[in-house]
């Protein structure tokens, strides 16, 4: 199967990197027009090239309402519509509780959660005008169950996850065309790993992957941003016509214990 989002606008968001550059590459391979946003330029730039015509990149800090406003205008000259939404920009800060700064906080509820709001605000409006779309946000297997040293990560990504399905319930009572659903990754090799202590307090060094995934995973493997793109592309296709205030679970079957 291919073109499965053939002609659709698509805005994805920390798509510079991880799991936000495969969605981007998954939906541009499908035929779809990628709007890439982020503030790692270089790469977000080089992901633009390597998609050929078929991409834009823009910088874009998502906590910021006026840069919202903007790349939504700029999708909006450009293209005239938009299709798809992929709330993908999201940071780690793991620590124990009791040695975590409200400033980092605060910032990571900005990105993880402020972020998401934001842009769901401002794309609907494009969305709606033109005929409906699909919302599809990135949480994490840690908005499903709680983990030691990431307590503020959970409670974003919990939020996320809660988010989404009031916004489905809203749009499906309007019957506007717009569909909302949350994507959970578990281990997945992405850079985040780097700003994630380990799984045990008093540990303060990013965890090793490969050991977590022979700890939890009951598959045996971890994760690319490959096996989350594909996830993506389902929700953000036609496929998918009849899904809306779901969660989609990727994550070798961590959360099925």
């Amino acid at each position: 199967m291919s073109g499965r989002v053939e002609g659709k606008i698509a805005l994805v968001t920390g798509g510079a990197s991880g799991i936000g550059r495969g969605c981007a590459e998954r939906l541009a391979q499908e035929g779809a027009s990628v709007v890439v946003t982020d503030i790692q330029d270089h790469l977000g730039e080089e992901v633009v090239r390597s998609l050929g015509g078929a991409a834009v990149y823009l910088r874009h800090d998502v906590t910021d309402e006026d840069a919202w406003i903007s790349v939504i205008g700029e999708v909006k000259s450009r293209f005239g519509r938009l299709d798809v939404l992929v709330n993908n920009a999201g940071i780690g800060l793991g620590c124990p509780v009791t040695d975590m700064t409200l400033a980092d906080w605060r910032k990571q509820t900005a990105v993880n959660l402020d972020g998401v709001f934001l842009g769901v605000k401002h794309a609907l409006p494009l969305m709606r005008a033109g005929g409906g779309g699909s919302i599809v946000n990135i949480s994490s297997v840690a908005g499903l169950s709680g983990a030691p040293n990431l307590a503020g990560y959970c409670a974003t990504k919990g939020g996320v996850r809660l988010f989404t399905k009031a916004v489905a319930l809203e749009c499906a009572a309007l019957k506007d065309g717009v569909r909302c659903n949350s994507v959970h990754p578990g281990v997945i090799e992405t850079p985040i790993w780097t700003t994630v202590v380990g799984g045990q307090p008093g540990v303060n060094e990013p965890p090793d992957l490969d050991a977590m995934t022979a700890m939890f995973v009951p598959m045996g493997v971890k994760g690319f941003p490959k096996d989350i793109a594909e996830g993506v592309l389902w929700l953000a296709s036609d496929d998918s016509r009849y899904v809306t205030g779901s969660e989609l679970v990727i994550d070798g079957g961590i959360t099925a214990r």
